[in-house]
């Protein structure tokens, strides 16, 4: 089921307590996080308490504290410290894997994989490197499980209408496309990680497969050397930088960009996407609501009238919202576990799948290749397939 066929599905229900229910008995969910180390994500453990036909038989905290406040929180009794353990006292169908240190999703996830684990809803930044992924597709193909990343923008049904906007020519032709960080104190290396991965997700959304990566990767100033590189916050592995400017050419033949800076004085709200046209540009504002507007217009051209910001919606260019139930589904995460479970059962893979996470994160380390080449051009696969910032 491809995009348009699944959102259409999903629309003509209500997606909380509404949904078609399946048969009894339930399907069975465990939740894995780890209280100080990442939590439980952004809502990867309630997510489950929303969609009736599953139930979560059990949580995982390596914090005794934390677990006894999650047990709490989602009214259940049945708790662990390991999720080794858990995983094979318990046997669940689906898992959420939802801490935000990204250094504990392979090993949660390979685990539940070979535990016999169905479907994973995994919190993003997905892994720390390709290695990483390489082996969690390859369990993947040998066990048979389904990964969904939890990159929710990539479900948002108004993608639909950019792609039309795009296809039709209504922005011209597609020069270019422009990502920024959120560019708080975390700008440069962090930022690419944490908050740039959604922007990397869309690039290759609508770009396509990347071909290359050329980038630059700055503190205070100078280039980064080996003696700026430390344990990155987050368990993101060997990090630095708190500017980085990266280039990437891309299958569709759409040339992207990347930049964040720590600091930048824009507030937060250059933290988008944006796909410049000859006659528009439309600019997707990360977890906002409406997601983006379209500005009509050549983008080079000066005139003495303001140029509006049309919010798109899923009904289309300036039109009300029509789905609000869809894009609260979004939000809460509610659509892409729908997504992953619908995927599971059809034997097909989800909107954002375990190859999408893969790419997000290939994308990323290709910028500390390519750092470490002096800025020249790698390319994709990376023949590294670590961080190539150990080895600066």
């Amino acid at each position: 089921m491809k995009r348009r066929s699944f959102l259409a599905a999903a629309s003509s229900v209500t997606i909380g307590a509404g949904f078609v229910q399946a048969a009894s008995p339930k399907r069975r969910v465990a939740v894995i996080g780890h209280t100080g180390r990442g939590n439980f994500g952004h809502g990867l453990d309630t997510v489950w308490q929303q969609i009736p036909e599953t139930e979560i038989c059990a949580v995982v905290d390596g914090d005794e504290n934390g677990l006894a406040r999650e047990l709490k929180k989602l009214d259940i009794d049945r708790g662990y410290t390991d999720y080794r353990r858990m995983l094979m006292e318990v046997r669940p169908e689906f898992v959420s894997v939802c801490p935000r240190h990204a250094d504990q999703h392979y090993d949660m996830a390979l685990a539940s994989i070979e535990a016999g684990v169905k479907g994973l809803y995994v919190e993003k930044p997905f892994c720390r490197t390709p290695a990483e992924a390489d082996e969690l597709i390859a369990a993947c193909e040998m066990h048979g499980a389904t990964i969904a990343v939890a990159h929710r923008n990539r479900y948002h049904p108004a993608l639909n209408q950019i792609d039309r906007l795009i296809a039709s020519g209504e922005i011209g032709r597609l020069l270019e496309i422009r990502g920024r960080g959120l560019g708080d104190r975390r700008g440069g290396g962090e930022d690419l990680w944490v908050l740039g991965s959604h922007i990397m997700n869309l690039i290759h959304y609508f770009a396509g497969e990347p071909k290359s990566c050329s980038a630059i990767m700055l503190q205070d100033g100078r280039r980064v050397t080996a003696d700026d590189v430390k344990p990155g916050a987050e368990g993101l592995g060997p990090l630095a930088a708190n500017e980085v400017h990266a280039r990437y050419e891309t299958t569709k033949g759409v040339v992207a960009y990347y930049d964040s800076i720590a600091n930048d004085g824009t507030e937060k709200k250059g933290y988008c996407l944006q796909l410049i046209g000859s006659n528009g540009t439309i600019s997707i504002h990360i977890d906002r609501d409406p997601i983006a507007h379209f500005t009509p217009g050549n983008p080079f051209q000066p005139t003495s009238e303001p140029r509006p910001w049309i919010p798109i919606t899923t009904a289309g260019v300036g039109q009300p919202e029509t789905q609000q139930d869809l894009i609260d589904g979004v939000a809460n995460h509610v659509l892409a576990v729908r997504d992953l479970i619908d995927a599971c059962d059809n034997h097909r893979p989800p909107l954002c799948d375990v190859h999408a996470g893969a790419v997000t994160v290939e994308m990323i380390c290709g910028v500390f290749e390519s750092h470490r080449q002096g800025g020249e051009t790698v390319d994709f696969p990376l023949k590294q397939r670590g961080n190539a910032l150990q080895h600066l």
